[in-house]
C-alpha cells in the first residue's frame, strides 16, 4: 500500500516518483494499492498525467481538509505561493506572509496536511481489517503522511517503508518557517520517531542517506529519481542559442553569476545578443525576472509559464542547452532535482550551477551529460558558455552520448521491488 499526497491530476515533480514506480511495479511481482486524498488542493495541475495511471490499479480515496482553503480567504495569491514553496526573502515579506509562515511552521506540525492523519488511519484501518497488505509505503513531503504510516505500523505490525523525496528538518526552507524553539524540537522529535520506527527508509540522494545514518540504525536505501524510456515528439533544435530551465525558479535560486556572464558575453561575442534566448518554463519568482532585466537581458527572456509534462519533454529536446540551478548552500548538497534525469534523457548538454560537493556532480559526470559549476567558478562557467556558443555558430551543439540505463524508471523500480520483497 502506497500512501501519497501528490497524484494525478497533480502536476510538478512531486507526483512523478511514485506514479512511475506504480507504472512498473507489477513487472516485478508487486501489486500496488494507492491511497490518495480525494479533494486535494494542488498548486499545480497536469491532467495529462492521468493517462499514465496503469489500468486496474486499486486507488483508495479519502477526503482531506486543508487549512490553505481558509488562508485563501485572506489572500489566494500568497496562499498559493506558500503551498508551492515560494517564500520571499525576509526583507521582502509582507506582514501577511510573515504571519502565514509563522502559523504554517508552528501550528501545523509537521505540515498543513496534518489534519488528514487521523481520518486516514481510521479509513485505512477499516481497509486493512478486510484486505491483505504485505507492506506499507509512505512518501513525503508532506511528511505528515509518514505519521499515518507510523500509526498503522504500530496498529497492524506491518513492514513500513518511509520514502523521503526531500529531507525533513534539514531542508533549506525549514529555516524560513519562523519556528519557535518548541516547534523546532517537535519537528525533530517526529522526524526521529519516523526514522527509527520505520522498517526501511528510502532516500533520493547519497548525502541524505549519510545524514540520516547519523540519526538512525534503520536500513536505508538510496534510489534516485529517473526518467521514462518513452517516445517523445521530435522537434528541431531552436534556431536561437537557447538556454532553457524547466520547473520552478524561485527567489533563492536566482543565479546572479549566470545573468552576469550572459550580459558580458552579449558585449564580447558577435551576434550573441541577437541569438541568445533565455527560456524559463514554470513558476518564476518576480525577483528573478527583475534581475534579468537589470542585466539588460529583457529582450532575450521568454517566460511561457507552466507546460504539461509532455510539452516539457519536447521542450527539453529542442533547447540548445538545459539549465539546472540550485541554491548555493550546504543544505542543498543533498538535493537531486527530478528534472535532472529527464534532462539527461533529452541528451542536450546541461549547464548546472549549485553548491560545492553536490550529489548532482557525480550523476552528471557518470552520464557525461554536461558540466557542473559552483557559484565561485564564474570564469569556468563563462568559458564553457563561450565554447558552446562557438560550437552553435559553427557546426551546432551535439547531443550527449552517455550510458543512461542506470537512471531509467524501470531499472529503479527493480531496485525498489527488491527492497519490498525483502520486507
Amino acid at each position: 500500500m502506497i500512501i501519497c499526497y501528490y497524484w494525478p491530476p497533480a502536476g510538478g515533480p512531486g507526483v512523478q516518483r511514485w506514479l512511475k514506480f506504480v507504472k512498473y511495479l507489477r513487472d516485478y511481482d508487486v501489486e500496488p494499492v494507492v491511497y490518495i486524498p480525494e479533494n486535494a488542493d494542488y498548486p499545480i495541475r497536469d491532467e495529462s498525467l492521468l493517462a499514465e495511471i496503469p489500468r486496474g490499479i486499486t486507488i483508495l480515496k479519502n477526503r482531506i481538509w486543508e487549512p490553505y482553503a481558509l488562508a485563501g480567504l485572506f489572500s489566494k495569491k500568497e496562499t498559493k505561493k506558500i503551498s508551492s514553496g515560494i517564500i520571499k526573502a525576509k526583507e521582502k515579506q509582507s506582514w501577511l506572509q510573515k504571519l502565514m509562515l509563522f502559523v504554517r511552521g508552528n501550528l501545523f506540525i509537521p505540515d498543513a496536511r496534518k489534519f488528514w492523519i487521523k481520518p486516514s488511519v481510521n479509513y485505512l484501518s477499516d481497509y486493512l481489517l478486510n484486505n491483505t497488505v504485505d507492506c506499507l509505503i509512505t512518501t513525503g513531503p508532506p511528511h505528515s503522511l509518514h505519521l499515518i504510516g507510523l500509526e498503522l505500523k504500530k496498529k497492524f505490525k506491518l513492514p513500513w517503508i518511509a520514502d523521503f523525496r526531500d529531507p525533513w528538518t534539514s531542508i533549506g526552507y525549514h529555516k524560513k518557517l519562523k519556528l519557535t524553539a518548541k516547534a523546532q524540537q517537535k519537528h525533530k522529535k517526529l522526524e526521529s520517531e519516523v526514522l527509527n520506527e520505520a522498517t526501511h527508509i528510502l532516500v533520493t540522494s547519497p548525502k541524505t542517506k549519510t545524514d540520516f545514518s547519523r540519526l538512525t540504525q534503520t536500513p536505508i536505501s538510496s534510489i534516485t529519481n529517473g526518467f521514462d524510456e518513452e517516445r517523445v515528439e521530435q522537434s528541431p533544435l531552436d534556431e536561437k542559442f537557447s538556454l532553457a530551465h524547466i520547473g520552478s525558479l524561485l527567489e533563492d535560486r536566482n543565479p546572479l553569476i549566470l545573468w552576469e556572464v550572459l550580459a558580458e558575453l552579449k558585449h564580447e561575442l558577435p551576434d550573441f545578443e541577437h541569438n541568445l534566448k533565455i527560456e524559463l518554463i514554470g513558476r518564476v519568482g518576480d525577483s528573478v525576472i527583475e534581475t534579468i532585466e537589470k542585466f539588460g537581458l529583457k529582450k532575450n527572456l521568454e517566460v511561457p509559464g507552466y507546460l504539461s509534462h509532455q510539452e516539457a519533454l519536447v521542450k527539453q529536446r529542442s533547447a540548445q542547452l538545459l539549465l539546472l540551478l540550485e541554491i548555493d548552500s550546504e543544505e542543498t548538497q543533498v538535493i537531486i532535482p527530478g528534472k535532472l534525469f529527464e534532462y539527461l534523457a533529452a541528451q542536450r548538454p546541461i549547464i548546472a550551477l549549485g553548491p560545492k560537493d553536490s550529489d548532482v556532480t557525480d550523476i552528471i559526470a557518470k552520464a557525461k551529460g554536461g558540466h557542473y559549476y559552483t557559484y565561485a567558478d564564474k570564469q569556468g562557467l563563462k568559458e564553457e558558455l563561450r565554447k558552446k556558443y562557438e560550437a552553435y555558430s559553427m557546426s551546432g551543439i551535439a547531443n550527449t552520448t552517455g550510458d543512461l540505463k542506470q537512471f531509467t524508471r524501470r531499472h529503479l523500480t527493480e531496485q525498489l521491488a527488491q527492497v519490498i520483497h525483502a520486507m
